[in-house]
């Protein structure tokens, strides 16, 4: 009987052909704008003008590649990508992991460290979530401002964590509910305080959260253009700054091989983290969803 179920269920039905047909097509259509890009940072400028779209390069050549890493401008100057990428990697990892880690701590107090007011406190942060970034332009430039962190990577690194704390404290929280109440209180019986809890017991338990907070905070701040353009100075600025001044740098020529590379350099990351993390950031988004 299992193998004539197994039978059945491998065979190829009319339906099933039709929706295999639909997903590849579907595929297909998301798959073409990358494809144009890649194929287009391929080839020369001569076949760009003269070729089709879709042609694939006949001289396929990585010399747009090497300029677009080599030359993107800032103004009235022309300086690398190189750096604009490093600085990007440098605002990326310590306001990952420390929004992440914050984040962290807050969640587990509003889920097991009742107190007076921490239900207004959670919903504080949850309008956080909500607020427009250009809301929080000024008040951040004063504060960063105040702290001489204006126009550096640091300063960057401080705007992402604000902005990013209400975020991970959502996550963390949601799936702290899900940590059995009656195991905090036996700790609590036999005198594990605050951060005895939480290293022995919370924090061990949190992998998968912290990868759903690790690849949503990394995509939210690779990605961020504005607090870039707005708090960033000439050499603190990240990698999508450098992509729009080279994208609209008018040197006569629109050099569409160029553009294209450079934004393949600048999604590269992104594209990398989903393509290898992203079952984990599916798995931590249930991981919490029945609390048991």
């Amino acid at each position: 009987m299992d193998a004539n179920i197994n039978a059945e269920g491998s065979r190829l039905t009319p339906g099933r052909f039709a929706i295999y047909t639909l997903l590849v097509l579907v595929a297909l259509y998301y798959l073409a704008p990358l494809y144009v890009m890649v194929t287009t940072s391929l080839k020369t400028l001569d076949q760009i003008r003269e070729g089709n779209l879709l042609d694939f390069p006949l001289q396929p050549t990585t010399a747009a590649w090497g300029k677009a890493w080599a030359t993107a401008c800032t103004g009235v100057r022309c300086e690398g990508l190189q750096p604009y990428f490093w600085n990007s990697v440098k605002m990326v990892i310590p306001a990952v992991l420390l929004s992440s880690l914050i984040g962290s701590l807050n969640g587990y107090v509003l889920a097991h460290w009742r107190f007076r007011g921490s239900n207004v406190v959670f919903t504080a942060l949850m309008v956080g979530c909500f607020i427009p970034f250009q809301v929080v332009i000024l008040p951040m430039a004063r504060l960063l401002g105040m702290a001489e962190l204006a126009n550096t990577t640091s300063g960057l690194v401080v705007v992402h964590i604000i902005y990013g704390v209400a975020f991970t404290t959502l996550f963390f929280r949601n799936y702290y509910v899900s940590v059995p109440e009656e195991l905090v209180n036996a700790a609590r019986i036999d005198g594990a305080g605050f951060f005895t809890i939480y290293r022995r017991i919370i924090f061990p338990l949190s992998l998968p959260i912290f990868m759903v907070c690790f690849i949503w905070q990394f995509t939210q701040i690779w990605n961020d253009f504005l607090f870039g353009v707005v708090f960033g100075g000439s050499d603190a600025q990240p990698v999508t700054v450098a992509l729009n001044n080279l994208v609209n740098t008018s040197t006569g020529v629109t050099e569409y091989n160029v553009n294209m590379a450079a934004a393949i350099i600048a999604a590269l990351p992104t594209l990398v983290l989903y393509m290898v993390a992203g079952k984990y950031f599916v798995r931590g988004l249930t991981a919490g969803a029945v609390k048991g």
